[in-house]
């Protein structure tokens, strides 16, 4: 009889090996170690959620619930607070819209969702006399400043001239 050698590569020898110590080792062993461990690994997870939701979605839930409230609250003669920083009173209320006075003759149209809040303060006041009066005083020094200014400007240029 002959006998036939053959022989393995290394790759092959490593995979043997590999698969041989597979077989030895203790499959219940293998188990326990797993099972406890994939429910330990989920109990940070799940406390980081349930502090997550304490203290960043419930306060946000609750802010907004009472926007809700104040804003389908809302009616006439309310002074309010828009979202683009302006005071106003309320002068119309419709489904969507709220007609708003922000001055003395000065209506707008706003988006009732824009509200930021209620307020103490309303609308401003114009004085027909004094306000008329500074009004008219700050319009002269700012003509006379323009005036200025386009002379200035000419200097500039002819400066500027000198200099190239």
């Amino acid at each position: 009889m002959t006998t036939q050698s053959f022989s393995l590569s290394p790759i092959t020898t490593v995979i043997a090996s590999a698969i041989a110590a597979m077989a030895i080792i203790n499959p219940a062993f293998a188990e326990d170690a797993g099972g406890s461990g994939g429910f330990a690994s989920l109990i940070p997870l799940v406390l980081i959620m349930v502090i997550f939701y304490f203290l960043l979605i419930r306060p946000q839930q609750k802010k907004l619930k009472q926007h809700r409230t104040l804003v389908d609250e809302l009616k006439k003669g309310d002074n309010i607070l828009t979202g683009g920083g302006l005071f106003g009173k309320v002068i119309d209320v419709k489904d969507d819209l709220l007609k708003i006075e922000i001055a003395d003759g000065v209506r707008v149209n706003v988006k009732r969702d824009t509200i930021a809040g209620l307020s103490d303060i309303g609308p401003v006041k114009e004085k027909a006399g004094k306000n008329k009066a500074k009004a008219v005083k700050k319009a002269k020094p700012a003509a006379v400043t323009e005036e200025k200014a386009a002379e200035g400007t000419d200097a500039d240029s002819t400066d500027s001239k000198d200099k190239a």
